[in-house]
């Protein structure tokens, strides 16, 4: 059964809109170098709702099934990406599901 993957990221305020672009670009490299990958989209929050809590990114994956989602957890690429992620961050929600 294919899983998705979906993770909400709340930036620090003061990290660079460089440094926030060069994150996202990781973050989608990801898709490309990690197999089981089915699909990747993501995108920069603008609901007029108000209801973001801060949260202004979204990555979704889609995994072909929850060994491939797994195995992109350990992978090499993935754990070098949450390290260099995780110091720009305030919060982060990650959920996972079935399709």
């Amino acid at each position: 059964m294919a899983i998705r993957h979906l993770v909400l990221l709340n930036f620090k305020d003061d990290l660079s809109p460089a440094t926030r672009t060069e994150l996202e670009t990781a973050f989608v490299a990801l898709s490309l170098q990690i197999d089981g990958i089915t699909a990747f989209d993501w995108g920069i929050n603008h609901s007029v709702e108000g209801l973001g809590k801060g949260f202004t990114h979204v990555f979704n994956f889609t995994f072909v099934d929850a060994a491939a989602r797994d195995t992109y957890m350990v992978h090499p690429a993935h754990l070098a990406f949450v390290a260099q992620l995780q110091p720009c961050l305030n919060d982060v929600i990650v959920l996972d599901y079935d399709l």
